[in-house]
């Protein structure tokens, strides 16, 4: 099971990432912080201080068409933001 999922390229994300030392990343559903903590801290080598989850719940749309009325929505998922010792900072475009 893969706990992280991919990593969150946000303008907020990437402010907080200068200013605040915070990294996001989309994660399991079904992780809690602990297995957040050690996942981040074995893929990228740092120091996790603190680690912030919430669930984004998925967003709803309706669309008027020539064929009737089409309703959808996106997927729902976990977010982590995690805090990183200071010093220490995560790069996500090194392998590009």
């Amino acid at each position: 099971m893969s706990i992280i999922i991919k990593p969150i390229v946000t303008e907020k994300v990437t402010k907080q990432s200068e200013v605040l030392n915070q990294f996001g990343f989309v994660v399991d559903r079904k992780a809690n912080k602990v297995q957040i903590k050690k996942a981040v801290e074995a893929a990228y080598g740092v120091t996790v201080l603190d680690v912030n989850t919430m669930n984004v719940r998925p967003d709803r749309s309706t669309k008027y068409t020539k064929s009737g009325l089409i309703s959808g929505k996106t997927n729902a998922y976990k977010k982590a933001i995690v805090s990183v010792k200071e010093g220490e900072t995560i790069d996500f475009y090194n392998n590009i």
